[in-house]
Parts: C-alpha cells; sequence; structure tokens
C-alpha cells in the first residue's frame, strides 16, 4: 500500500507541476478551440505510455546511464519546444470566435491545426521531454519495487498516462471556455508572443539544464 501511495502522490505532484505540456495545451485550446486541445491532452497521455514502456522493457534505465543518449534526447525535445515556441510568436493568421458555437472549434481562415496536428504536438511534447523521462525511470527504479506483479507495474504506469490526461483534459476546457476565449482571443498577438516566448524559454532551459542525475 505504500508503494502505492508513493507512486500516486509523486504522479500528481508531476503531473500538476506547470511545464511544456501545459503550455501546449494552453495554446492548443485558446488558439484552436476545444477538440484541439483535448486531443493535445490525448497525446501527452500517449507520450506517457511511451516512457512507461520504454522503462520497463529496461531501455529507459540505458538512457538514464547514458549520459550521450540522454543529452541527444534532450536536445531533440528542447529543438522542438523552440520550433513550435517561434512558429507561435511569429504566427500572423488572427482567429475569430463565433460566440454562439459553445466554445468549440474555430475555423481561422485555413490557419487552424488539424486533429493529427493536435494530437502530434502533445504527443511530442511529452515524448520528447526528458523531465518525463526522469519522473518515469525514477519512479519505477527507485520507489517501485522489482519483486512488484508486472500486472501492478503496469497498472501504475496505466494511472500515470491517466492522470496526465485528466489534468489536461481540465486545462482544455477551462482554456477553451467561450467567455474566457474570446477574452483571450482579443488580445492574440500578445498571448502568442507570451505563449511562444515561454515555449521557447522552456527550450532553451531544457538544452542548458545539466544532465546529471
Amino acid at each position: 500500500m505504500a508503494e502505492v501511495i508513493a507512486v500516486a502522490v509523486i504522479t500528481v505532484l508531476a503531473v500538476v507541476s506547470p511545464g511544456a505540456d501545459f503550455a501546449m495545451v494552453v495554446r492548443n485550446s485558446y488558439l484552436h478551440g476545444r477538440t484541439a486541445g483535448l486531443l493535445c491532452a490525448v497525446g501527452i497521455a500517449l507520450g506517457v505510455c511511451v516512457h512507461v514502456a520504454y522503462t520497463m522493457l529496461g531501455v529507459g534505465l540505458v538512457i538514464a546511464k547514458t549520459p550521450e543518449l540522454f543529452t541527444a534526447i534532450k536536445l531533440v525535445g528542447a529543438g522542438y519546444l523552440v520550433y513550435i515556441g517561434i512558429r507561435t510568436f511569429l504566427t500572423r493568421t488572427r482567429v475569430d470566435i463565433d460566440l454562439h458555437d459553445g466554445g468549440g472549434d474555430l475555423h481561422d481562415g485555413g490557419g487552424g491545426l488539424s486533429r493529427a496536428g493536435a494530437l502530434r504536438t502533445g504527443f511530442l511534447t511529452n515524448a520528447l521531454n526528458p523531465k518525463t523521462t526522469l519522473f518515469v525511470v525514477s519512479t519505477y527504479t527507485q520507489v517501485v519495487d522489482a519483486d512488484t506483479p508486472l500486472l501492478q507495474q503496469l497498472g501504475y504506469g496505466a494511472f500515470m498516462s491517466f492522470a496526465h490526461w485528466a489534468w489536461f483534459s481540465a486545462a482544455a476546457l477551462f482554456f477553451s471556455n467561450e467567455r474566457l476565449r474570446a477574452r483571450m482571443l482579443r488580445a492574440q498577438r500578445t498571448l502568442n508572443r507570451a505563449i511562444g516566448s515561454l515555449l521557447v524559454a522552456l527550450g532553451v532551459m531544457l538544452a542548458f539544464a545539466p544532465s546529471g542525475h
């Protein structure tokens, strides 16, 4: 029971900590609508599944013990955040909201985000995030006992993925709220620059963060 509680607490703390996943959900939700935000949350949850899968297969330990490999993953993830951040900062497509659409998706004259694109941004943001790598690997190596039944370990992974999905889906619903989005979209140029700058800053911080762990 102590192990279950420890995994649950660590997971919740990791999920609610502000970071790239949250910034990406906010970006997708307010710019492209509820569906885009929710699909981004699904992508994040699928990214967690990737971390859990390679950790349980033993690859996570290899990554954690190989500085060069960890650094490569870190740089790829940082590069992706910087790329999305710059695109968000420089975007000139203006999104208009129909206040009678119930907070649903937007139509912005061809500058929208496809369903696949929304899912992909969430998935790549999480799957390439070394912080999630460290969270999952450290949880399985330092908290979960080696003798813990496989089914129970799979359950931990499912909970990690579900927790991410639930939290970021709630964030997507909040930031795609009709009235909130209307206010945010009136200042979308400023918000795009702020969110873009935040993503770039997170990418740069990630790139230059110490690899020791």
